[in-house]
């Protein structure tokens, strides 16, 4: 019978397991950032209103119920509220109740939003390329791709991707 980690105890990273955690972990929180401060520069958007925006624009009809863009961009349904509140007083979402069932609320990407992702997106890009892309060859990028894959599905979250 296999004991279970509990009652084995704590299985401690190695330093060569404790290093690559540290580099992860310097990443994970780095990125966001770095994305955040170049949108900030050049677009004048946050880094969860980049993303609000791009995730409205990825529906057909550029409509989300806020329950679901609140899933679509890990954030708390208050947080999500307030956010689409300032992008509603810059005109680039509205906001308006499910026709199919009026409990719900629908965020709606305006056509000032899609306008401003539209020019907002380039800069953007060249600096993922950047930062991301151009770091690492062909076969970094796929297993960077595997690597993720794996840790989120490992974490639960099952949200398909565009074209997935």
């Amino acid at each position: 019978m296999s004991r279970s980690p509990s009652s084995a105890g704590p299985r401690w990273l190695d330093a060569g397991e404790l290093k690559t955690w540290q580099w992860f972990t310097l990443l994970l929180n780095e990125l966001p950032h770095a994305m955040g401060r170049q949108l900030q520069r050049d677009a004048q958007l946050s880094y969860l209103e980049y993303y609000v925006l791009a995730g409205l624009s990825d529906q057909a009809d550029h409509r989300m119920r806020m329950c679901d863009l609140a899933v679509l961009v890990n954030s708390e349904q208050s947080r999500l509220s307030h956010l689409v509140g300032r992008l509603e007083k810059r005109g680039f979402v509205r906001r308006e109740p499910d026709p199919a069932d009026g409990r719900y609320m629908h965020a709606i990407l305006t056509e000032a939003g899609y306008s401003h992702l539209r020019e907002a997106a380039p800069a953007h890009v060249e600096h993922v390329r950047e930062v991301v892309y151009d770091a690492l060859d062909a076969d970094e990028l796929r297993a960077l791709r595997t690597i993720s894959e794996k840790i989120v599905r490992r974490l639960g979250d099952r949200r398909p991707l565009n074209g997935e």
